[in-house]
């Protein structure tokens, strides 16, 4: 299933050292227009060597576009993307040909197909996000246009919490450091942790919160495709993600009934609750409210470190892997984490006007 999305599509295609990384975005309509430095934008977000907490691989991640986009806007027609791969180090990973690395895909690729491709983890490698960054790009500009705006940033580190609510949090900071979290006193508390980690030869994992404002009710879907069940269907489909939460999550639980309920009230921007535990989420459709949730990851499992294993033939042996890595996911991953909530969101927007007609 190499597929995402029922109106707005993406299909995605390419593996960590191949040739390149791309994907055809179907159901996009037409007339939008293509904000190619936005998207490039989007893209530098992701790209690994972008700060001193990061894989020091070098790739530009230039996107170039292949079909669907005519003088700066949508056809309605299939658009086909590829970003190049420029700097792989293949030869890094020959000693990892006939055995399987602890956590990683290694052992369940073998299961499925027979084969993998051990470079890098081909299609098991978090490279193939790149498409997802592209393909959400486009659905953030068209959510735009319907006032939608998604943001995330990175709330945990290891031990290392932001204890802020999002609303206390100036979202436009995000950006403003290279842990990507808007608090810069517990961003710098992340920073120094991720790097106790790298110098360990070790990971770190946390995790990333999105909030999704402007959101209209009436999006989702009331039984198989409920909206907060495609968000977790989305987050959970990002590599090394463990865990997604929304609205008061497993924190919930430890209510009362009485106490978590979201009671209504009339406002002069219509009927709205007093709180939101339900997460902008109510009956698997939107509420109007914010839709704010919690993705974690694990520590991601390459180490850089020696570790036991099996081979192929079910020897025990040691593996030492050399190659470029980052010590943390998370400030690479929160691009990839606002692309997947765009798809979602662009797909129920469309899925919802067909359902007015």
């Amino acid at each position: 299933m190499n597929s995402f999305g029922q109106i707005f599509r993406l299909t995605s295609f390419g593996e960590s050292h191949g040739r390149g990384i791309g994907g055809v975005i179907d159901g996009c309509p037409a007339g939008l227009e293509i904000d190619m430095e936005f998207i490039q934008r989007e893209l530098n977000r992701r790209k690994p060597g972008q700060s001193k907490i990061t894989t020091q691989r070098k790739e530009a991640d230039q996107v170039e576009f292949l079909s669907g986009i005519f003088e700066g806007k949508t056809q309605g027609t299939p658009i086909g993307f590829i970003v190049w791969n420029k700097d792989q180090h293949s030869n890094d990973y020959n000693n990892l040909k006939d055995v399987f690395r602890p956590s990683h895909a290694d052992y369940t690729y073998i299961q499925k197909y027979g084969s993998r491709d051990h470079r890098g983890g081909g299609r098991s490698s978090a490279r193939e996000t790149i498409a997802r960054v592209v393909a959400g790009a486009i659905a953030k500009l068209l959510l735009k246009q319907q006032g939608i705006r998604i943001d995330a940033f990175v709330k945990k580190v290891g031990e290392v919490e932001l204890e802020k609510s999002y609303k206390d949090l100036d979202l436009t900071q995000i950006d403003s450091n290279i842990v990507r979290c808007p608090d810069p006193a517990v961003a710098d508390k992340m920073i120094a942790r991720i790097e106790e980690a790298g110098r360990d030869r070790d990971t770190v994992g946390g995790v990333i919160q999105g909030v999704v404002q402007g959101v209209p009710a009436g999006l989702g879907e009331p039984v198989f495709n409920k909206l907060h069940a495609d968000l977790g269907h989305a987050m959970l489909g990002i590599n090394a993600v463990k865990g997604f939460e929304y609205g008061s999550g497993f924190e919930g639980t430890k209510l009362s009934g009485s106490d978590h309920n979201d009671i209504f009230v009339k406002t002069e921007n219509g009927i709205r609750t007093k709180t939101n535990n339900s997460g902008g989420i109510q009956g698997g459709i939107s509420n109007g409210e914010d839709i704010y949730f919690n993705v974690a990851f694990k520590p991601i499992a390459t180490l850089l470190k020696e570790q036991q294993t099996v081979d192929r033939d079910s020897n025990q042996t040691v593996i030492n892997p050399k190659g470029r890595h980052d010590p943390c996911v998370l400030p690479r991953a929160v691009p990839i984490v606002e692309a997947m909530a765009a798809l979602v969101l662009a797909d129920h927007y469309l899925l919802n006007k067909i359902n007015q007609l």
